[in-house]
């Protein structure tokens, strides 16, 4: 169900936003173009996937380019060029640019995922795993940097 609320949502989103231009703003198909740049690639994002990949988008009548920001001040340097119509991100940015006392901010509207896309793993399998096996050992992040000594 929360994949398709977020399907839904993403949807929903695009649409809302493809109905914004105007007569000009048409691919040769007579599709609308939309540029969705995203923060990293994420199985959070799976239903958008595979709307992309069974052609919902075209259906609605958008020309949907999607496009991997690698990372939140990407994404909001692509706002702000005119590079991409829709930033999937963090409200940091958001955050940064309105503390800025700028003219033009972000506005977050949604919140597509309940929490960061984190994963631990292992490098051996682990019966019966409970979170104190890591106890005293290094976790490393998503980030460059993100070691994190576990207690």
């Amino acid at each position: 169900m929360k994949k398709f609320l977020c399907f839904l949502l993403v949807s929903v989103s695009i649409l809302a936003l493809s109905g914004c231009g105007g007569e000009g703003d048409q691919t040769a198909e007579g599709l609308t173009p939309v540029t969705l740049n995203e923060v990293a690639h994420s199985i959070f994002y799976a239903p958008q996937y595979v709307a992309i990949e069974n052609g919902y988008f075209e259906e609605e009548g958008i020309a949907l380019t999607l496009v991997n920001g690698a990372g939140a001040d990407n994404v909001a340097a692509a706002l702000i060029a005119g590079e991409a119509d829709i930033g999937f991100m963090g409200c940091e940015s958001s955050i940064y640019i309105y503390n800025q006392d700028s003219d033009d901010y972000f506005i977050n509207f949604a919140q597509l995922t309940q929490r960061a896309g984190n994963f631990l793993v292992s490098r051996e399998p682990m019966d019966d795993f409970a979170w104190t096996d890591v106890k005293g050992s290094y976790v490393l992040g998503g980030r460059a940097g993100d070691i994190h000594r576990s207690m």
